[in-house]
């Protein structure tokens, strides 16, 4: 069999089966049927011919070799880290922690939350502050969430600006730049040697230690700036602060960074888990995804997120942020090397990495090269006139990676994997010898940690191997993933990440490069790339590509920036007016508001599709402000719509370009190109479209595809970044690496490889196939709310309208979601795009015995809310309304319920087979943002004996 046959759910005989129930005589005629002749391609895509798996496995093998793997030394941002085993085999190559989906519905979560509040508490812990999030994208983005989030918090502060260290990693200072620029925020870069500027200060932000590695106490500069009504940021080093005072106990308000160096590889610079900490108070300002503790109905604590949970899509462009992927497989394995190593072994490593570098310090100046700074963490800076290339060139031929700064200067990061023999090596071919012992480098005793951190029992109970396994296995039981059931998320596309797709991200010879290696280092990732951006491209129908968005808003973000830069260089400064329908994903509105534009909303037609009459009057009314429209499709209410090309040049001949959403490809691969239909720009979705695992909600790549006339408007690297945080002749970065989170790309490649033109276009077919069939099968009991008018149909997914039935029976489609659970499924997406209904999305991926489990359980549900509505039970009373039912429920010595317990855990008879039990009940949501908690709860509240 083919890789294609394997990726795709149905065989043969289940095809012609679902075919004949739709009344199609072959595949061909559906897809004639729904996919507009207008937009139709009339060729295959230009891709070569699909791999076998092992044939893909080992072409990628060839570009792998082509990588050289030295000592990394560089730092700047990624720094040596070792993945301990345990995890490595146990999360990051475990089913049951990538193939989650965000934990949206907490209760078939509580294993990733778990771990997501184990990560949260590491970085309160660390940084001294009250309140975590559950991960940014990257720390150059995260400090610029920081920095809008100070501009948006500080009321005392009008007309102000911000002041930035200068000593901040480079590639943060020029994202910062472009997100300050989009939004008309001034600040300053200046290294604060002589205090604060002068003037009205929103706040500033302080690097801990500063790139080049020095260590400085801010302690009074932090007074100061509150003095002024500044609020402070500082980057810090979060492996850093097990030796050094935090940031809260320096006054500082926020604490920003990555968490990299807890056991990720460098990945050839992502993707890694970003970290924001705040004060309590300014929690309500918190971008991206915040773990909090509730109840559930039986009282027990119960995770669950909190407070900011998809606000995109109530605040649109108010929203506090467009983030809406997080890095959260990431920041589980950032939270399970903290849990693994505790207190005690984190700070075991940190002495060890200041005790190395003082080392290497002390050797080096005793050959005669200057240290230029005194104190440091795992960093130091040498200086020696002219001679830079030199010592980067005599560390290359040891074997070793080290950073040149300028060409006087030089740093080394000692990193958790670098031993004796090469530390001894790399001085020696400096010039030096590595002594014993080193002194004179200690840390400033002022800044010296004194407190005690990471005190919870869990950071204390699981340091054996065995421990540890059995520990992540218990949490991974309580969550439902992609290897136990289909997940029906409509606009979510959770397909088959395929083992053999999964496999070459940990291949060292990918892993193990440092992002800002020399290019003849890194050859085999220039293969993959531009062999990757070629696919896509061709795929989509553009003439260029970006990879360097790490989510799909971050995609939004970068191509909306592209549109305004390509309007003020036509001298089109007005144009700052984006179109957007009102069914549209909420992160397009924000994404545009992040990017300096205004929304206008477009309102939707009957069939779901644009309304071209509201289209044409918002058109007339903004005029020659228009800057663009963004669609989604097909459309988010699930069907192609006839007119799309219609609707794109109205646009064009208003002057204004075309964005359109990549989240729904999966329908379009190989059938149609947005490119050539009348798109201008599109983000797509990797992440979904090509079967990047969600990880429990990340990571994510938004890769940014446009046509010619945009491509000069592709982010830049912002590594190259000069003093002000500009790059010549590029625009500037939206993200800290310029290729993103290039370590999960060799799952596109080989999903793209394995399957090969045909394979993509059966691809879509068979998630349209799906989609069809789900609706042929329920819509007599559940209304689909959109189809097509002319055939009824619908894409690769489909909205169940349940408003009717909650009117006669009270019964909520959330109440529907959490009686899915009892069934072992994961619930759709829950009222987007409309409130009230659940959008289904089945993909390609799902055979006909999955198919039909759901199709059953729906029908089970619909039969259950029937007897509400006939009056033989009540909502309050029913099985719905008090799902879903623990192990725990079904097993107390006392049931006084108007349902048997069997109904309860075994409303089909397939469940005898294979029955998932949720570890909680309901969850309290409400209760849980008003009562807001986000600590580890004590191990006593779960009622388990622990030592």
């Amino acid at each position: 069999m083919s890789f294609t046959d394997r990726h795709l759910g149905p065989n043969e005989n289940e095809t012609a089966q679902m075919l004949s129930d739709l009344g199609y005589e072959s595949l061909d005629k559906l897809i004639d049927a729904v996919v507009p002749s207008q937009i139709r391609l009339d060729a295959d895509l230009n891709l070569p011919e699909a791999l076998s798996e092992h044939e893909a496995q080992a072409k990628l093998a060839e570009y792998a070799a082509q990588n050289d793997v030295y000592a990394q030394m560089i730092g700047a941002g990624y720094y040596d880290a070792v993945t301990p085993p345990v995890l490595r085999c146990n999360i990051l190559e475990n089913p049951g922690w990538y193939t989650s989906y965000t934990p949206y519905q907490p209760e078939i979560s509580q294993g990733r939350l778990e771990a997501l509040l184990n990560f949260q508490n590491t970085v309160m812990e660390l940084t001294g502050l009250d309140i975590a999030n559950a991960s940014l994208l990257d720390e150059s983005t995260a400090v610029a969430e920081a920095v809008v989030m100070m501009h948006r918090a500080n009321k005392k502060v009008k007309n102000g600006f911000f002041a930035i260290d200068s000593r901040v990693l480079p590639q943060t200072l020029s994202v910062v730049k472009g997100r300050a620029d989009a939004l008309g925020i001034d600040f300053v870069i200046t290294d604060f040697s002589d205090g604060l500027p002068e003037g009205d200060l929103y706040g500033v932000v302080f690097a801990y230690p500063a790139h080049d590695g020095e260590v400085r106490d801010v302690a009074q500069l932090v007074k100061d700036a509150h003095e002024r009504n500044a609020l402070v940021a500082i980057n810090a080093d979060l492996l850093a602060l097990t030796l050094l005072k935090s940031p809260g106990e320096l006054g500082a308000d926020i604490a920003v960074g990555n968490t990299q160096r807890f056991g990720l590889p460098f990945f050839f610079g992502g993707p890694h888990a970003a970290y924001l900490a705040i004060h309590k108070g300014m929690e309500r300002n918190l971008p991206g995804r915040l773990v909090g503790v509730s109840q559930d109905a039986a009282g027990k604590p119960a995770y669950r997120l909190a407070l900011q949970t998809r606000e995109q899509h109530i605040r649109r462009e108010k929203a506090t942020s467009n983030i809406c992927t997080a890095q959260a497989l990431l920041a589980i394995v950032a939270g399970a090397y903290a849990v693994y190593h505790g207190p005690a072994g984190l700070r075991a490593i940190a002495e060890r990495l200041h005790t190395n570098a003082s080392r290497v310090a002390a050797g080096l100046s005793e050959a005669g090269l200057k240290v230029v700074h005194d104190s440091f963490f795992d960093t130091v800076a040498l200086e020696a006139k002219g001679r830079a290339d030199e010592l980067v060139a005599q560390a290359l031929e040891a074997g070793v990676n080290i950073r040149r700064i300028n060409a006087d200067r030089v740093s080394i990061s000692v990193g958790e994997s670098h031993g004796e023999e090469l530390l001894a090596r790399l001085v020696k071919a400096l010039g030096g010898t590595l002594p014993e012992s080193a002194e004179g480098y200690e840390l400033v005793a002022e800044l010296l940690r004194t407190d005690e951190y990471m005190q919870h029992p869990v950071f204390h109970l699981y340091q054996s191997e065995t421990a540890m396994m059995r520990y992540l296995r218990r949490l991974s039981d309580k969550d439902l993933a992609l290897d136990r059931t289909m997940i029906p998320l409509g606009s979510c596309t959770m397909k088959l990440n395929s083992a053999a797709e999964m496999e070459p991200i940990s291949w060292p010879e990918f892993a193990a490069i440092h992002p800002l290696v020399p290019e003849n280092q890194a050859k085999g990732w220039k293969l993959l790339i531009d062999e990757l951006s070629g696919w896509l491209t061709e795929i989509t129908g553009y003439d260029a590509i970006s990879l360097q968005p790490n989510s799909g808003a971050s995609g939004e973000y970068a191509g909306l920036r592209a549109i305004r830069a390509y309007h003020e260089d036509n001298g089109d400064t007005q144009r700052d007016i984006v179109l957007i329908p009102q069914s549209a994903h909420g992160t397009n509105a924000a994404s545009a508001a992040l990017a300096g534009l205004k929304v206008a909303s477009v309102a939707t037609a009957s069939d779901g599709s644009v309304d071209v009459d509201d289209l044409k009057a918002k058109i007339e009314k903004y005029s020659d402000t228009i800057a663009g429209i963004m669609i989604t499709y097909p459309s988010t209410h699930g069907v192609f719509e006839e007119q799309v090309k219609d609707v794109c040049q109205l646009v064009h001949d208003a002057g204004g370009q075309v964005y359109v959403d990549g989240a729904n490809l999966n329908a379009q691969m190989g059938l149609a190109q947005p490119g050539q239909f009348g798109g201008d720009v599109s983000h797509l979705n990797l992440h979904k479209t090509f079967s990047i695992p969600h990880g429990g909600g990340g990571p994510g790549v938004g890769p940014v595809a446009v046509g010619a006339h945009l491509e000069k408007y592709l982010p830049g690297n912002g590594y190259l970044a000069d003093a002000e945080g500009n790059i010549e002749g590029a625009p500037l970065p939206i993200s800290q690496a310029m290729f993103g989170s290039a370590g999960v790309l060799p799952i596109s490649w080989m999903y793209i490889a394995m399957t090969g033109a045909k394979g993509l276009r059966a691809s879509s077919e068979y998630a349209i196939l799906n989609a069809n069939y789900i609706v042929k099968k329920l819509s007599d009991k559940y209304p689909v709310l959109y189809t097509s008018t002319e055939t009824g149909l619908v894409a690769h997914e489909c909205i169940l309208d349940l408003r009717e039935l909650t009117a006669a029976s009270k019964v909520t489609a959330e109440d529907v979601c959490k009686r899915l659970m009892d069934y072992g499924f994961h619930a759709p997406t829950l009222a987007f795009p409309v409130p009230g209904t659940l959008m289904v999305e089945p993909t390609e991926s799902e055979n006909l015995e999955e198919l039909d489990r759901f199709i059953e359980a729906m029908e089970s549900i619909h039969a259950e809310i029937q007897e509400i509505i006939d009056g033989k039970v009540s909502v309050e009373d029913s099985v719905i309304r008090h799902a879903p039912h623990t192990l725990e429920d079904v097993t107390s010595d006392t049931w006084d319920r108007a349902y048997t317990r069997s109904q309860a855990a075994y409303p089909v008879a397939s469940l005898h087979q294979a029955k998932y039990f949720t570890s909680v009940g309901r969850i309290d949501g409400v209760g849980g943002d008003r009562n807001f908690v986000c600590d580890c709860p004590p191990m006593d509240a779960f009622d388990i004996e622990y030592k």
